[in-house]
């Protein structure tokens, strides 16, 4: 077939995934999410094989077919019913499913790294054997006669953009396995991950790690730099989040058990430099009360019903001497108050772990419509380096950003940030952060004291403390603006009442 227009423009994955959805027929995206994604994995560990046996022939023939002269680069060793050539060549034989699924095996049996991680149903009657055909033909073009790199590269970019377009098409459930990107860029540049230890509790397909990578060679790093371990309870997103990682040629330790990190924490003497999560918002059967002892919870007893202070006291406990972690919530942990989370939002202020909250637009998640927020947590705030530079001492301050007025509609339902946006996040933060140049700028930034945040009754909306409320009041969805102005209204009875007290006794004393 004629090959695909590999320009670096973003076009090719749209073009491929519009195609490819086109293929797709009356398949639910869930189920066809698999078999799209498990043959763009195929085709590239297959490409990166024949480029090696092509280099060995040409040097060292009868290393060819040497598996160890594969591995010793770090690339999968590829037997010859499993190489792309020969699913292509059978593209259209009505046994092509069985085929594919042969091949997943094949590869799973010499690559240990990969038991258990690849699709290995396509041989089923319910499968197409047309649209399997003609779905190796659209992916036989990506990449055609590329280098290395850049066939990678480009690999990985139609994967991490198909997995983006099937977290949309399944809404809510899409959530699960996939964050949105400038959510991950946004986090990943404010904590530049340069060297290191990275995790993530809960990794879903792995996006905060390939961005990780990405950045750390932009900024022209050595990918070994980082070390990246993770774990997932959803055994079915664990396997996309290896194949994810293994198209960009990640190496990674990416655990899993259906138990969940709180129940059956797989990593637990690891301490992380930085880590980056998006853990699901308000889980309310997380299996709590079977926690209540537990040596994480440092500041306080996470409520039965909703695992949000959880999720930050298990990064909390999982950051290294001067780690820091960027977390992705519902707006509800800046400012709830049930079930104990108010007090351990204050313990939390007042042991200076938190470094900076950033209130997010609405629309840029797949998953919810739910107002979410970024904590960015510190273990030591007084200490820290970020990218060789010393930071400075932050202790009695906290940063607020209220980035809700940024973002662009990317299409009829959903927003994302620009570069310029993530810049003048990120770049606020860092100049924060260093002591260089940080400015208030009101409506936007504002670096708070504890004593200020104390005045709030430890409310940690950036809305509070920027500025411009007024302006902002209209934007707040009502449940929130309404649980503030009760939290309010009852840190002011408190002290009326506390008041009333004082000058009873006062009143007392005169009459004696």
């Amino acid at each position: 077939m004629a090959s695909i227009d590999n320009g670096s423009d973003l076009g090719i994955e749209a073009a491929l995934f519009k195609a490819a959805d086109k293929l797709r027929g009356n398949m639910e995206p869930s189920d066809y999410k698999h078999v799209a994604l498990g043959l763009i994995f195929l085709k590239h560990i297959s490409d990166g094989f024949e480029m090696k046996r092509q280099a060995l022939l040409a040097e060292y023939p009868e290393g060819a077919e040497d598996p160890d002269e594969y591995l010793a680069d770090n690339i999968f060793w590829v037997p010859p019913e499993a190489r792309w050539s020969h699913l292509q060549a059978n593209a259209k034989q009505t046994t092509i499913g069985r085929l594919i699924d042969e091949a997943m095996i094949a590869i799973e049996k010499v690559n240990p790294s990969l038991k258990g991680v690849l699709p290995k149903d396509y041989g089923r009657p319910a499968l197409n054997a047309v649209m399997l055909g003609e779905l190796i033909d659209l992916i036989s073009g990506i990449a055609l006669g590329e280098g290395k790199d850049k066939a990678r590269d480009l690999l990985g970019r139609v994967y991490e953009y198909f997995l983006g377009q099937f977290a949309g098409s399944e809404g809510k459930r899409g959530g699960e396995f996939y964050t949105p990107r400038s959510v991950v860029r946004t986090m990943v540049e404010m904590l530049e991950p340069y060297k290191g230890r990275v995790y993530d509790p809960c990794c879903g397909s792995g996006g905060m790690f390939v961005q990780s990578e990405k950045f750390v060679e932009a900024h022209g790093g050595r990918l070994g730099d980082i070390a990246i371990y993770g774990q997932e309870s959803n055994y079915t997103t664990w396997r996309l989040c290896k194949m994810n990682l293994a198209v960009r040629g990640i190496d990674a330790d990416i655990r899993w058990n259906s138990e969940g990190t709180f129940h059956k924490n797989e990593l637990p003497d690891l301490r992380a430099d930085v880590i980056l999560a998006n853990p699901p918002f308000n889980i309310s059967d997380w299996g709590g009360e079977r926690l209540r002892e537990d040596g994480r919870w440092k500041y306080g007893i996470p409520p039965a019903g909703n695992a949000n202070f959880a999720w930050l006291q298990h990064i909390l406990h999982h950051l290294s001497p001067t780690g820091t972690a960027g977390v992705v919530l519902a707006n509800g942990s800046m400012s709830s108050t049930q079930s104990g989370e108010g007090e351990m939002r204050r313990a939390m202020i007042e042991g200076e772990v938190v470094d900076c909250m950033i209130a997010l637009p609405g629309q840029l998640f797949y998953s919810t419509q739910i107002p979410a927020c970024l904590w960015f947590l510190a273990k030591d705030k007084s200490n820290g380096i970020a990218r060789d530079r010393k930071l400075r001492d932050r202790r009695g301050e906290v940063l607020f950003i209220d980035a809700r007025k940024l973002g662009h509609m990317v299409d009829r339902t959903r927003k994302e940030f620009s570069d310029a946006d993530i810049a003048q996040i990120a770049d606020t933060y860092h100049a924060w952060r260093l002591g260089e140049g940080y400015a208030d700028v009101p409506g936007f930034c504002k670096s708070a004291s504890i004593e200020e945040i104390r005045s709030h009754g430890h409310v940690l909306t950036p809305g509070r403390y920027v500025g411009a409320e007024a302006a902002e009041e209209d934007e707040t969805p009502f449940a929130e603006r309404f649980a503030g102005l009760q939290d309010q209204l009852e840190a002011q009875f408190a002290e009326a009442e506390a008041l009333t007290a004082t000058i009873r006794a006062r009143l007392a004393g005169v009459g004696v």
